[in-house]
């Protein structure tokens, strides 16, 4: 007989890690409140704290970046959830108040981050800044709120991958997760008698994954050859490591009538318009620096 979960536990068994009754929110004043937006919030806060140290390292006032923050929070929440309603359309034709009903989940991040970079382009035009060196700014702290965004998805047990046993695997309860993404081959590795299913962290690689691509930012900031260029690494990076973590996901929105994971196609579109804008900028450069005086 397999070990019992209780409803509220999370277990990374080949770790020794076991959690018991982790909960997903707390009451204040009887108002429930979800660590989900508490962890989300704090990503967020500490996006735009990154973004104002990189604006002040390079010169630019820091006020710049709070001003800003202001117009992409809203704008990317938007954002996040209409490419959200939109991919999963048949869920809300039929119910179109919820559509506004953020309590019950559905934002996906990818929708958050085009509506950021279209808010940054709009402001940047209003305010006469330079788009690249604003995007060079502030994508630092774009991915370090990402990292820290993730974890939230861990409080609501949700954004986990196929079934796997190796060495970060993680337990959830069946009770405690959406049964739509249970897909069928995380069901039949449901060990006979037990109540929990064994699953991809993937909420975890992807936080790992963009710390490693802030560390490359931080590192190659010094070195980088044009404005702009670490808004390309950005891009590359971690559509790069989502390209992949995509593939394993199990709550994976598709393109309407297809079964291709639309993140996952704009992932590698990504990479493809970031590797080859970087080629094509440091062959121009080079020819500059070749030309006559």
């Amino acid at each position: 007989m397999q070990e019992i979960m209780n409803a509220g536990d999370i277990a990374f068994p080949h770790l020794g890690i076991y959690l018991n009754n982790v909960p997903k929110g707390f009451s204040v004043f009887g108002f429930q409140i979800a660590f989900y937006g508490v962890i989300i919030g704090i990503g967020v806060l500490c996006g735009v704290l990154m973004a104002a140290h990189v604006a002040k390292r390079e010169g630019m006032d820091p006020d710049v970046i709070w001003d800003f923050a202001i117009y992409a929070i809203i704008f990317s929440i938007i954002g996040a959830r209409l490419y959200y309603v939109v991919f999963r359309w048949d869920v809300y034709r039929d119910h179109l108040l919820e559509v506004f009903n953020l309590r019950n989940g559905g934002l996906a991040i990818y929708g958050g981050v085009i509506a950021a970079f279209l808010t940054l382009y709009v402001y940047t035009r209003v305010k006469k800044q330079s788009f690249l060196q604003m995007v060079d700014v502030c994508v630092p702290g774009l991915i370090l709120g990402q990292a820290i965004g993730r974890w939230g998805n861990f409080m609501n047990r949700e954004v986990f991958g196929g079934y796997t046993d190796n060495l970060v695997a993680m337990r959830l309860p069946i009770d405690a997760v959406r049964s739509r993404d249970i897909t069928e081959s995380v069901a039949a590795h449901i060990a006979e008698g037990a109540n929990y299913i064994q699953v991809h962290p993937t909420f975890l690689y992807e936080s790992l994954w963009n710390l490693f691509i802030l560390a490359l930012m931080l590192l190659y900031r010094k070195h980088r050859k044009f404005r702009g260029e670490i808004w390309l690494l950005y891009l590359g990076g971690y559509g790069l490591g989502r390209f992949w973590i995509e593939g394993i996901r199990t709550d994976q929105l598709y393109l309407t009538g297809t079964t291709i994971p639309v993140s996952q196609l704009l992932a590698a579109v990504c990479v493809a318009v970031a590797v080859a804008a970087d080629i094509v900028v440091r062959v121009r450069l080079r020819g500059k620096s070749e030309e006559p005086a």
